[in-house]
């Protein structure tokens, strides 16, 4: 098992080692697998890169990410202009159903609105706006209104879960209630966990999905 010294380092080392973060200082504090990430970037993508790979780190059980945009007042973008790409953003994508979402935009704060009936969808939206520079904060209120009303079944969720190589010889337990989805047990990783989020939400049906997963590291 990692110290909580050696866990900062990996972290920190993995996050210099990618091309995109080069000349970038973000410093990273660990305590018991929680790791914190600090530092001052000047783009979306660099934000959303380093909290990518802190959570692929073996030994990360969670991950904070405090790191702010600094921008030059020449890479200032203003609220239409931001508005403009992202909407051109979401029409490039084609799993995203750009027609029922709405954008909001107020002093670089965006904010993604409206009723999709998959979650991949919601999440390939937020996917599709990460290039969009002068985003200085992000919410993505897309709720989850699914267009089937069959019931979920919960057999079918466990047995999918069983299919992935990922998520070999792993103890998690699905419980459905109506269209709610609740994923309880261990995983050895971040990774495992997010992964048994993402098969889970494959499901027809689900508006809810809550990932009570814990992560216990193997010796």
């Amino acid at each position: 098992m990692k110290n909580n010294q050696e866990l900062a380092a990996d972290v920190a080392a993995a996050i210099k080692w990618e091309p995109l973060m080069s000349g970038t200082d973000i410093k990273v504090t660990a305590v018991d697998g929680l790791v914190t990430l600090t530092g001052f970037v000047d783009g979306n993508l660099k934000k959303y890169k380093a909290e990518d790979v802190a959570k692929s780190i073996i030994g990360v059980k969670a991950v904070i990410e405090h790191i702010e945009l600094k921008f030059t007042n020449d890479d200032e973008k203003i609220d239409d202009a931001i508005a403009l790409e992202i909407i051109h953003a979401l029409k490039a994508d084609v799993q995203v159903p750009h027609d029922r979402i709405t954008v909001r935009v107020e002093n670089g704060w965006v904010t993604l609105e409206g009723d999709l009936p998959w979650n991949f969808q919601k999440q390939a939206a937020a996917a599709a706006i990460r290039p969009v520079e002068g985003i200085k904060v992000f919410t993505n209120a897309i709720r989850i209104q699914p267009d089937s009303s069959d019931e979920i079944e919960q057999q079918a969720i466990q047995r999918a879960l069983r299919r992935s190589s990922s998520m070999d010889d792993q103890d998690i337990h699905v419980y459905v209630k109506e269209n709610h989805v609740t994923l309880d047990g261990v995983v050895n990783s971040y990774f495992q966990k997010e992964e048994a989020e993402r098969i889970a939400w494959s499901a027809p049906g689900i508006a809810t999905l809550k990932n009570e997963l814990s992560i216990e590291l193997r010796d």
